[in-house]
């Protein structure tokens, strides 16, 4: 069956059943092979994709949910997006398995919570697994990612914000 996809912001055609789960169309249709194949029950993190912004478990996602959707794979944030940076300042991987999977909810977390508390960065990242162990450098790294995002210039409309009354 013929799906329509898009991914990394291109319009992507795929030939896969609609129960196939979007991280075999990812890797093996695509060739976006950064998403990671690990418990295969979206229990480890490992394949986490963004869907409109949302991070999901490609592995237990049928492709058919992604259709009319915005996906995006840890290639799609390009190597420079604060988190990837902050991972490379502090050297966070060991085995680097789980670290795509990692970065894309610290990713999705840091869009909806600019400056995380320890309290939002474990809560936001507990489905995420690293055998090797890496957690705290993983929080240190959401943090300097956050340092790193507020020293960026605002590349929102330069209109100034709506008065608020009293």
């Amino acid at each position: 069956m013929a799906i329509n996809l898009e991914v990394n912001g291109k319009a992507v055609a795929v030939e896969a059943a609609a129960d196939t789960p979007l991280l075999w169309v990812l890797r093996d249709d695509i060739g976006l092979t950064g998403s990671k194949f690990g418990c295969g029950i979206g229990q480890c993190g490992a394949c986490t994709v963004h869907i409109n912004g949302q991070p999901v478990r490609s592995c237990s996602t049928p492709v058919s949910a992604a259709v009319g959707q915005k996906v995006t794979t840890i290639e799609g944030l390009g190597g420079s997006h604060p988190a990837q940076q902050a991972w490379a300042k502090l050297d966070v991987p060991q085995c680097g398995y789980c670290q795509s999977g990692q970065i894309m909810s610290a990713v999705a977390l840091l869009a909806e919570k600019p400056t995380p508390t320890d309290e939002d960065i474990d809560a936001a990242m507990a489905g995420n697994v690293c055998r090797c162990g890496t957690y705290q450098r993983v929080r240190a790294a959401i943090k300097e990612a956050a340092v790193i995002a507020k020293a960026l210039p605002d590349t929102t409309s330069a209109a100034p914000a709506p008065a608020v009354a009293n």
